[in-house]
């Protein structure tokens, strides 16, 4: 990443968001990332975030003893002890956004030059913003997921009005608010009404190019046989991935006799369900890793995969694709033909599409890439020339220092 050329003297930035590291998914890479850089281009950044607790829904055991103020890679982290609920269903998510608020908002902020809120998280960002705004200090707000669509896409009616008002009032009341695709943005200006600027940068890829290089023996570790074609799926399993369509793509291929292998790797709230539905010779589970590990079993696989339920459109863009592009191996998607997803992996050129919930025709797509070999790298190829071009690190930093400079 680059040094922006004007600065102002060590501008202090607060950052409250509920995800931070050691989380390995989902939102925490993105905003531990850019807190540590803002720290590398000379700024003072401090962090009101939870203890570690998703994909698990639950902090794990040895995560309890986390100091509660610590300074991590230059950048001051306080963590905030709050309800977690087991299953996170609308209420008992809302219960606790709003647990979390209370207590950023009731914490010690010293004086910062600019805050930004990190959303999802919806509901403590309100409550942060009210004392933003009685502090009048300049706020930001990250939007990593939209929630309006996603409560419209699972729902209708008074829940979605309801959330379209507040998700408009929190941007309307912040100076500047960012998003991470071009999408987002005409969501908020055309449909939300939003008359502060809406800023875009986009997510980056926050891991190195991945090399196969221990290919052989993670594959073997993992019982993964040469002859298998491996799929992967790397991160949360929750309702909106909609992963029913993967363990029904396994029986698919179990009823074929196609040598394909459906691996979910991670943990969310819909993993015990999933794990119900049956064992399958042709499916695995495999639990959250470290980061070494991690890397070496995607790059193990033969295919990565991102799923989503039918019906999601623009409600996010999964942080999973910017890790897959660094690997150089094909992606299949299995998603709606509107979906932000959708446009992004034909953007990218990273692989094959296939309709959400369709578990005959992933499995199509499977077989007809296990037999191509010059198609599969030709999809990895252009995947990493994406991530290179597109999503670097280095413009997303330049982008959100533009951002608090404004």
């Amino acid at each position: 990443m680059g040094v922006s050329d004007a600065r102002t003297d060590a501008q202090r930035v607060l950052i409250i968001g509920i995800n931070y590291a050691p989380e390995p998914t989902g939102i925490s890479p993105y905003t531990t990332a850019m807190s540590e850089e803002l720290v590398r281009r000379g700024r003072q950044v401090r962090v009101l975030t939870s203890y570690p607790h998703y994909p698990w829904w639950r902090v794990p055991d040895e995560y309890r003893s986390l100091p509660r103020s610590s300074s991590v890679n230059g950048v001051r982290v306080t963590r905030l002890r709050h309800y977690v609920p087991k299953a996170p269903r609308t209420i008992t998510r809302a219960l606790f956004e709003l647990a979390f608020g209370l207590r950023a908002a009731f914490s010690r902020w010293g004086r910062p030059d600019v805050i930004v809120l990190v959303s999802p998280a919806l509901i403590s960002s309100i409550v942060a913003i009210v004392r933003a705004r009685v502090q009048r200090v300049r706020t930001i707000t990250w939007v990593q997921d939209i929630y309006t669509l996603g409560v419209a896409e699972a729902s209708s009616g008074t829940g979605a009005g309801m959330i379209a008002r507040l998700e408009r009032g929190l941007a309307n009341a912040s100076d500047r608010v960012v998003v991470i695709h071009d999408r987002f943005r005409r969501v908020f200006v055309e449909r939300l009404g939003a008359r502060t600027p809406v800023d875009v940068v986009r997510n980056w890829s926050h891991v190195p190019e991945i090399s196969g290089e221990r290919r052989e023996q993670t594959r073997a570790r993992h019982g993964w046989g040469d002859e298998e074609t491996i799929v992967l799926h790397a991160g949360a399993m929750g309702a909106k991935q909609g992963l029913e369509n993967v363990v029904l793509a396994a029986r698919e291929a179990s009823r074929r006799g196609a040598r394909i292998r459906f691996v979910l790797l991670g943990d969310g709230n819909q993993r015990a369900r999933l794990e119900a539905m049956g064992a399958d010779p042709r499916l695995q589970f495999i639990d959250p890793l470290p980061d070494g590990e991690f890397r070496d079993v995607i790059a193990a696989a033969d295919v990565l995969l991102v799923n989503e339920r039918a019906g999601l459109t623009e409600m996010s863009v999964p942080s999973k694709l910017t890790t897959y592009f660094a690997t150089g191996l094909p992606v299949i998607a299995a998603v709606d033909e509107s979906s932000t997803t959708h446009d992004e992996m034909v953007a990218a050129g990273a692989g094959p599409v296939v309709a959400a919930e369709d578990p005959s025709a992933l499995v199509d797509a499977v077989v007809a890439l296990a037999s191509d070999d010059d198609a599969a790298r030709r999809y990895g190829v252009a995947a990493r020339s994406y991530r290179r071009e597109v999503l670097s690190a280095s413009a997303a930093a330049d982008a959100f220092e533009r951002s608090l400079d404004a």
